[in-house]
C-alpha cells in the first residue's frame, strides 16, 4: 500500500493564501483519488512493489507490466507529487534557506530572489495541468522543470525538492482564472526549511 502523507497543518492554516475549502478538496478528495486508484491498480501486482518506495516504482516503470504503467505514473505520480507538494507548504514557513543550500542556489540561479522569479514563470507558464519543480540531480547540482499532468521528475533521474502545483483544483475555488496571482502568494507558505532538508537529505539520491 502507498499513502498520502498526513497533513501536516489544519485545513485552515494556509489562509488567506490558500483557503480551508481548496486544502480540503485537494488534499482530502483529489489525492485520496490518487491513492485509492494507485492501489487499486497494484492489487495483484505485489511483487513488483515489495520493498520499493513509491518514487522506486516511478523511477523503474520498464519492469513494471506494461498493462499497470499508465496507472502507475497518473496515479503514483499524483500521490508522489502531491505529497511533496503538501510536505513544502507551512503556515509558519521559513522564509530563506541557509548554509550549502544558498550557496547553490546563489552559484546556479544568482540569487534567491532569482530562483523564485524563474520558478514562478514556470509555473504561471506551464501550458494546461502539471507542476513547476525545483530539482536536485545525483550531483545535487540545481534546476528548474516543468512537467504535465501527474509525471514526475523522477521518472528523468532527478530528485524535486520544490514543487508549484498548478492544476486547476489547486487553486481555482479561490482564485478563479488567475493561476498567476496563486503562484505569487503560494511563496508566503513555501517552507525553506523543509526544502533545504529535501536537499541535504542523501537517502533519496
Amino acid at each position: 500500500m502507498y499513502n498520502k502523507i498526513e497533513l501536516p497543518f489544519e485545513y485552515n492554516a494556509l489562509e488567506p493564501y490558500i483557503d480551508e475549502e481548496t486544502v480540503k478538496t485537494h488534499y482530502g478528495k483529489h489525492l485520496q483519488t490518487y491513492e485509492t486508484n494507485l492501489n487499486k491498480a497494484l492489487e495483484g501486482y505485489e511483487e513488483y512493489t515489495k520493498g520499493k518506495t513509491l518514487d522506486q516504482l516511478i523511477k523503474n516503470l520498464a519492469d513494471l507490466p506494461e498493462e499497470i504503467r499508465t496507472a502507475v505514473v497518473n496515479n503514483g505520480g499524483g500521490v508522489s507529487n502531491h505529497n511533496l507538494y503538501f510536505s513544502i507548504l507551512s503556515p509558519n514557513a521559513k522564509k530563506s534557506p541557509e548554509g550549502k543550500f544558498l550557496e547553490e542556489i546563489n552559484k546556479t540561479f544568482g540569487s534567491l530572489e532569482n530562483l523564485k522569479e524563474e520558478l514562478t514563470n514556470a509555473a504561471i507558464s506551464q501550458f494546461g495541468s502539471g507542476y513547476a519543480f525545483l530539482v536536485k540531480d545525483k550531483d545535487s547540482k540545481l534546476s528548474i522543470v516543468k512537467r504535465v499532468n501527474q509525471n514526475s521528475p523522477v521518472m528523468d533521474d532527478l530528485i524535486p525538492i520544490l514543487t508549484i502545483d498548478v492544476w486547476e483544483h489547486a487553486y481555482y475555488l479561490k482564485y478563479k482564472n488567475l493561476r498567476a496571482d496563486y503562484v505569487k502568494n503560494i511563496w508566503n507558505v513555501i517552507d525553506w526549511g523543509k526544502v533545504q532538508g529535501l536537499y541535504e537529505d542523501c537517502h533519496n539520491i
